[in-house]
């Protein structure tokens, strides 16, 4: 085969192996060139954190809309690779730090979507080549600035305390969309959990004996290690799973990663009925559908909303140092929200005896759940 056969602009050619199809380009049936008439060659750099990465997902749609041939690449941190697995509006994912995220800065993008505010990824929205850049970019004194006009805004709230805590309504997808200069009409998350991951949680459930036709509710333990406080504390936990078992006669099941093993067994340990911990080994998919079997969630701010969000589980969300208007629940949740003087203040460390989670009442966490449940357990 010459080289003048070969298509160089093919979404499936690598370059250094066989394509998809293992078939010469001369005469190929399946050559799809990355740029088409009203399509567009786009690189999203959204790499952390992985809740973060999630909602981003929603532009999606609305670019495949405006640019219906248009070729997605995605830049993220490896961690939250999984979250973007078998999103059918992704063509590439590419891992941060490896050779072929060091390799974008040769190609050339019609559009740079860069959403991250930390420099590494916003240096990276400077560096890539495009014709047109949204976000936030890095400059020759290293710091953060707005790519675009549209992006001003959410720039702001970024180094002014009072606009993001007290003045702005606009949730985060609100916000991404308008840096994008996109109409958001409200598009969801895109998270595919495939029959894999549901045969798992399948067998997780009836191992556990965990029925069905009974009211599952997972309590999500895990708050981070970014922010101070965003979710209950342990003696807060027990506390409020003793009163759905008294009121509603719920099943638990503990959610968390890594960081809550020790949490979750202290819990379950305090508590004199079944208990159920989920494990905290499991990869993001498989956490994922373990959500999904779940009848609601209770949790802070944290990956667990997100991905019970993404999956249109009912939910009651707890808010104590983040900010509860950037979050949109779809419709399909509550938001209970410290009433603390302090909150919300995106601490990293809490002085407080009384902290905001600490304020937030039990009761109204049991009485949301009934009010989403209705009638149904």
């Amino acid at each position: 085969m010459a080289l003048k056969h070969i298509k160089f602009d093919c979404r499936y050619f690598d370059g250094s192996k066989p394509c998809l199809f293992k078939r010469a380009c001369r005469g190929c049936k399946s050559y799809e060139p990355m740029n088409k008439p009203r399509g567009e060659k786009i690189l999203i750099i959204k790499l952390a954190s992985m809740g973060d990465v999630l909602r981003t997902t929603a532009i999606l749609p609305a670019l495949k809309e405006k640019y219906p041939q248009s070729h997605i690449s995605w830049l993220v941190d490896g961690r939250a690779e999984e979250l973007l697995r078998d999103n059918p509006f992704i063509d590439r994912v590419v891992a941060y730090g490896s050779d072929k995220a060091s390799a974008l800065q040769a190609e050339r993008f019609e559009t740079v979507i860069s959403l991250d505010k930390a420099a590494g990824a916003a240096a990276c929205g400077t560096l890539i080549r495009a014709r047109k850049k949204f976000g936030f970019g890095l400059n020759e004194r290293g710091k953060i600035f707005p790519l675009n006009k549209e992006a001003e805004y959410a720039f702001l709230l970024g180094i002014d305390d009072h606009l993001k805590f007290r003045k702005n309504e606009l949730t985060y997808q609100q916000l991404i969309f308008e840096i994008c200069d996109l109409k958001y009409k409200g598009e969801r998350y895109g998270l595919s959990v495939g029959r894999k991951e549901k045969q798992l949680a399948e067998a997780f459930f009836k191992k556990n004996r965990l029925r069905a036709d009974s009211l599952t509710v997972g309590i999500n333990t895990g708050s981070g290690r970014v922010f101070a406080n965003k979710n209950l504390s342990p003696g807060k936990i027990i506390a409020l799973i003793k009163l759905l078992r008294e009121e509603l006669h719920a099943q638990i099941l503990l959610l968390g990663g890594p960081l809550e093993r020790g949490i979750n067994k202290h819990i379950a340990g305090k508590v004199d009925f079944k208990v159920t911990d989920s494990g905290c080994g499991h990869s993001l998919k498989e956490f994922a559908g373990i959500i999904n079997k779940c009848s609601l969630v209770i949790s802070g701010d944290t990956l667990g909303l997100h991905l019970a969000i993404a999956l249109e589980r009912p939910v009651v969300a707890l808010f104590g140092p983040t900010c509860s208007q950037e979050i949109d629940l779809y419709g399909m949740g509550i938001k209970i929200i410290s009433g603390i003087k302090c909150a919300p203040c995106y601490k990293n460390k809490c002085d407080k005896n009384f902290n905001c989670m600490d304020s937030i009442d039990l009761e109204e966490i049991v009485n949301s759940v009934k009010q989403l449940m209705g009638r149904r357990f």
